[in-house]
């Protein structure tokens, strides 16, 4: 669907029920089929401000969702109250909490760390409650098409892509990415025709089309060594690389797939989360935990300016901490993150960088914030747009 460059009147997007018009300014965006438009060229986070809760979820609990590697559970934390209000067992070795591309489900990927016995364990966003695991050969992370039509689980183990029902799981096809030794997370770009992998052990990201379900490339980071999270930029076309092992985050032209530059911020660099006002990108730097080989340093929070990609606050983890992954809350004003090899959960105020501790269960990972601002779901611990 395309729009004029001028500006046009709001209209509803058929089965989401929220305002997806033309941007303003800019040409509107060809994206591919069945994916909802483009509201603002220019950013498109535009949509998961503060304020955009969908109706099909605004009465969901407010939760903060928390897998436990190595307990096999996941606990539920209540933000109102900083309390774990809720602890269930899931498969083995849940590595993210990920919300369902029509933000009806949470499901817990399972890996069973390579094991032949992984699954996805399907949360009902509305009571909170788990349902009965689907089998899925090693999901260590999970993401969905921007038309809605495919889940993706990420069979790290398996250098591999599934290409799934996003309801059923039931299997379209594959990807195969043996040169991706470790691939693990991934975003899209704007128009939703490829995604960017990263492989973390090698230094390597790959290139996806998304709608033919083939591999177009892969790129070798300059000095990279262990890739982690990737977010694209507001406009779409640029890509953050975290990589925990140089301590820093890269810049990717995606179009072109090419490196452009490097922004350093702290040691064992993993997360990365837009703010609710698409301004700044919060930076988890997990620290010296479990990086071989390296100096020792403590774990914090580092904040980039999406205008300038240069870093304009830094916040410390007292005593040290591993920030892992996490989601910012639905008003903007607390980065949630696991403190992975910590047991905690870090609730990190945005305002001034003050933080809570909420102990969990053993190894917490990749946490999701429920419910967040935003129309559909591409995956991970929450990228809406």
């Amino acid at each position: 669907m395309t729009f004029p460059r001028m500006a046009c009147a709001a209209m509803l997007t058929a089965g989401l029920g929220l305002h997806a018009a033309a941007a303003q300014t800019g040409t509107a965006v060809q994206t591919i089929p069945g994916m909802p438009a483009v509201v603002d060229p220019h950013n498109i986070y535009s949509e998961t401000t503060a304020g955009h809760i969908s109706p099909a979820i605004a009465s969901d609990p407010a939760r903060v969702y928390v897998p436990n590697l190595r307990g096999n559970s996941v606990s539920v934390i209540d933000p109102a109250t900083f309390r774990v209000v809720d602890t269930f067992k899931v498969g083995r070795s849940p590595q993210h909490v990920v919300p369902s591309w029509d933000l009806r489900t949470l499901w817990v990927t399972n890996n069973s760390e390579g094991r032949t016995d992984g699954s996805l364990t399907p949360i009902d966003a509305h009571t909170g409650r788990p349902g009965p695991a689907v089998a899925v050969d090693d999901p260590y992370n999970m993401y969905f098409t921007p038309d809605g039509k495919s889940a993706i689980t990420v069979a790290e183990a398996r250098e591999r892509l599934d290409f799934r029902d996003p309801h059923t799981m039931a299997m379209q096809g594959s990807v195969e990415v043996p040169q991706c030794k470790g691939v693990n997370h991934a975003d899209f770009s704007i128009d939703g025709r490829y995604a960017i992998f990263t492989c973390e052990f090698g230094g390597y990201l790959a290139k996806v089309d998304t709608v033919n379900r083939k591999l177009i490339g892969y790129m070798k980071l300059s000095k990279g060594g262990m890739p982690q999270d990737i977010l694209t930029a507001p406009d779409g076309h640029k890509f953050y690389v975290a990589d925990m092992m140089a301590d820093g985050v890269f810049v990717v032209d995606g179009d072109s797939f090419r490196e452009t530059g490097f922004i350093p911020t702290g040691i064992g660099t993993h997360g990365l989360y837009p703010s609710r006002d698409g301004k700044v990108m919060y930076v988890a730097n997990r620290g010296s935990h479990r990086v071989h080989g390296r100096r020792h340093g403590p774990g914090g929070i580092s904040i980039i300016d999406f205008a300038t990609d240069r870093v304009v606050k830094t916040w410390p983890i007292p005593g040290g901490g591993s920030p892992d992954m996490g989601n910012v809350s639905a008003d903007g004003k607390l980065l949630w993150l696991s403190g992975r090899f910590d047991d905690v959960v870090y609730a990190i105020d945005t305002d001034n960088g003050s933080m809570r501790e909420i102990p969990v269960g053993a190894e917490p990972h990749g946490l999701t914030v429920w419910p967040q601002p935003g129309r559909y779901s591409v995956g991970h611990t929450g990228i809406l747009r």
